[in-house]
């Protein structure tokens, strides 16, 4: 059983009553707030906002994750971003960013998008969806690999960014 708890989600033998689609999804977003609270969660309010050679802030990787799954979610669900979820892309590099509201938007986000992953229904993957103004095709399947993948992009720069900013005080 402890070597359940060192392996990444997806080899733990979860969430087996979940389809494989939205299961990798769910896994990855586990896997996600694993990395995030390791890496990310040990820093200050300062170093959340550090931004070595100009490149986004750790702060930003944590607002644009929750805040992009819940975008994604809902062209997958078939609608079109409020006022409410703009205005708060458009917030995405604030300054001044502290830890805790930081983490708390972050596991908010993941438990709310894990329900709504769960309500999808796997009969209707290959379902067409648009996204944007643009309204760009796509399908429901489509939307919901790319919340895994763009997920664990933006982990891997803001676990980059970690490891610069402290190696930076080190």
């Amino acid at each position: 059983m402890e070597a359940n708890k060192l392996a990444e989600p997806w080899l733990r033998g979860t969430l087996a009553d979940v389809p494989a689609v939205p299961r990798a999804v769910l896994h990855a977003l586990e896997f996600a707030k694993e990395d995030l609270e390791r890496w990310c969660g040990p820093l200050s309010d300062a170093e959340l906002n550090a931004r070595p050679a100009g490149i986004a802030p750790v702060a930003f990787h944590l607002r644009h994750i929750a805040r992009s799954i819940d975008r994604l979610l809902t062209y997958a669900e078939g609608n079109q971003l409020s006022e409410a979820q703009l205005a708060a892309m458009n917030s995405e590099l604030d300054p001044g960013a502290k830890r805790e509201e930081l983490f708390a938007e972050l596991n908010l986000a993941l438990r709310k998008s894990a329900a709504r992953i769960r309500a999808f229904d796997v009969a209707r993957l290959k379902e067409p969806r648009a996204v944007g103004k643009k309204e760009l095709p796509t399908t429901l399947g489509g939307l919901l690999v790319h919340v895994a993948d763009h997920t664990q992009r933006h982990v891997g720069q803001a676990v980059t960014t970690s490891k610069i900013v402290l190696a930076q005080h080190s």
